[in-house]
């Protein structure tokens, strides 16, 4: 019963996580809004998406190993602290970079908790038990995707788009609270993770310090800013960042950093020195860091252009190669590090790498979807209601559950290739028929008057990604050591995530450059409505329609990334299911 209740509490936290990945998507525009940032500059608001990708990405691999030496415990209590102080900064950002960092450290925290959960399941049950568990891990990570986007369309309708992340914070606390309830004896406890349980006030009241007087400074709550007395601790000292609270959460962090140093060997504290060497000894690190760079360069440089003249951006000459040498450099690290995020030898298999490939193009033109059908259904249909244009977008979503059944019982038939290759193939059949939409096509209806032509391109286009889901999987895991499954299960997410991370930043730019380019030429309101140019009804036609010119690229983009997953498929991917093929090590 209790590895049940860990699974559970562990599960449920994964798909808050997910939740948050896809909980942008509706969101998004009212958040570019709310931090000076307008939608004809929606290339420069795409980090807030790319940011929290980028954050999941990179501590994947990482998070597993930390787990090993701190306890699986420990490290779900550190993702879930991670994700609540990410969407405390999200959820009381003014400005761009401030949701940027918030929405980063959201991504942290999220990723971590697949690894770490994965991990968790490995340690509470037998290799022979843990089809169902895993299965279940994976399940709510994909349920995330369905799940997100209709729960922030709910809460945008009622209040306002802060609300999902101040909501986070008590869900967030309920799991920790979950988090803290026995294990069981089949959990995992290292032990420096015994040693860590014992008491540490003054490090204790240290840290709380920090947290507390480092949270105040960035909400700032009015009825403390605004008190004749507490005011004074939010009055800017020089830079408006810097402030009596922030100077006090910096000076209780250095404190506990040195009480740490001071205590260690004398009482007990609660970071373990030695651990955080040999952390830092055994850690990759530096393949971390050229990860991170690689796609961080690549998002700068289709954020930071101006689209109406170019869609790279000047920064693209520095930025484009040195993406490619970190991306390079990564590869060597990871051949010769000693403990590398990513054992090179265990994905040789052209299944292996070939599974990440296919996932890669399937996430730049899944993202595009989810991003841009609720856009595309706000300017058109539902330009007043978040709620219309989110259950437009769950025609699409509710396809992807129902295709990812489909393909697992398909792929025992026809094979991971022909499966994942069908798939794709119909999604961008879909994507490609979306180029087509008009004005009136999500307010068009057929012979019966609920239904409309475009529903069934939505619900074919989930169906399509999701029949790729099994085949990608099952083709990774039959390709490489069963040690390494749990790996090799993450990486196919990470896979995607990469493609989306790209997709939006390459899509985005691409689509808004076609944008300014049929804006150039338009006739102004002044010319259009002499009398009445700010309520000018032909103008705002043009105007729409340059915006669904906008999208029909993004849609184009997205339907040939997704036929180049199709193509990587059948190239590369296996023929008949492989969860059973032999390895030679076995």
């Amino acid at each position: 019963m209790r590895r049940r209740w860990a699974l559970g509490v562990a599960a449920a936290a994964v798909l808050l996580a997910a939740v948050d990945t896809y909980v942008i998507v509706l969101a998004l525009p009212s958040i570019m809004a709310d931090v000076g940032v307008g939608l004809e500059r929606l290339q420069a608001g795409t980090p807030i998406i790319s940011g929290f990708l980028l954050g999941y990405i990179v501590v994947m691999p990482v998070l597993g190993r930390l787990s090993d030496t701190y306890g699986r415990r420990p490290l779900l209590l550190l993702c879930l602290t991670l994700f609540a102080a990410g969407s405390l900064v999200t959820a009381s950002a003014h400005d761009l970079g401030s949701a940027v960092a918030g929405r980063a450290l959201q991504g942290l925290g999220g990723g971590g908790l697949v690894p770490v959960t994965l991990a968790l399941v490995a340690d509470l049950w037998p290799p022979g038990s843990r089809g169902i568990p895993l299965g279940i891990v994976g399940g709510v990570q994909e349920l995330g995707s369905v799940l997100g986007p209709l729960y922030g369309g709910a809460l945008l309708a009622v209040s306002t788009w802060r609300t999902i992340f101040w909501l986070n914070l008590p869900l967030a606390a309920v799991l920790a609270a979950g988090i803290l309830a026995p294990f069981g004896a089949g959990a995992r406890v290292t032990a420096r993770a015994r040693r860590a349980e014992g008491h540490d006030a003054v490090g204790g009241a240290l840290a709380t310090a920090a947290v507390v007087a480092g949270i105040l400074a960035i909400v700032a709550p009015d009825p403390l800013r605004d008190d004749a007395t507490l005011g004074t601790l939010f009055a800017p000292i020089g830079p408006a960042s810097l402030t009596p609270l922030s100077v006090a959460a910096v000076a209780a962090s250095l404190g506990f950093c040195a009480w740490e140093v001071r205590a260690h060997g004398r009482r007990p504290t609660l970071v373990s020195l030695p651990a955080l060497r040999d952390l830092a000894r055994r850690g990759d690190w530096a393949g971390s860091a050229l990860l991170s760079f690689a796609l961080a360069a690549v998002v700068v440089v289709f954020a930071s252009g101006d689209p109406s003249r170019e869609v790279l951006s000047p920064n693209a000459l520095w930025a484009l190669p040195a993406a490619a040498a970190a991306a390079a450099g990564f590869v060597l690290r990871e051949r010769s590090a000693r403990a590398p995020l990513i054992a090179m030898g265990d994905f040789r298999a052209r299944a292996a790498y070939g599974s990440m490939l296919t996932n890669v193009a399937a996430g730049a033109a899944l993202i595009a979807a989810l991003v841009d059908v609720p856009i595309f259904a706000r300017t058109t249909a539902f330009t007043d209601s978040q709620l219309g244009a989110a259950l437009v977008l769950l025609r699409f979503l509710i396809g992807i559950p129902l295709g990812a059944v489909l393909g697992g019982f398909a792929l025992r038939r026809a094979g991971n290739r022909m499966v994942a290759a069908v798939g794709l193939m119909v999604a961008a059949a879909s994507l490609l028929a979306m180029t087509r939409w008009t004005a009136t096509t999500l307010t068009t209806p057929l012979v019966a008057g609920w239904l409309h032509a475009a529903d069934f391109e939505l619900v074919a286009g989930g169906l399509g990604f999701g029949l790729a889901i099994a085949p990608l999987n099952d083709a990774m895991l039959g390709a490489v050591r069963p040690a390494v499954h749990g790996l090799g299960s993450a990486l196919v997410v990470v896979a995607r995530m990469v493609g989306m991370v790209v997709g939006i930043s390459v899509l985005t730019a691409v689509g808004l450059h076609a944008f300014y380019t049929s804006t150039a030429s338009l006739p102004s309101a002044q010319i259009l409505c002499p009398r009445t140019p700010l309520r000018c009804p032909a103008f705002d036609a043009l105007v729409q329609r340059a915006v669904l010119d906008e999208l029909h690229t993004v849609f184009l983009g997205a339907a040939a990334a997704a036929a180049a997953g199709a193509v990587l498929a059948l190239t590369l991917l296996g023929g008949r299911s492989g969860r059973h093929a032999p390895h030679r090590d076995e």
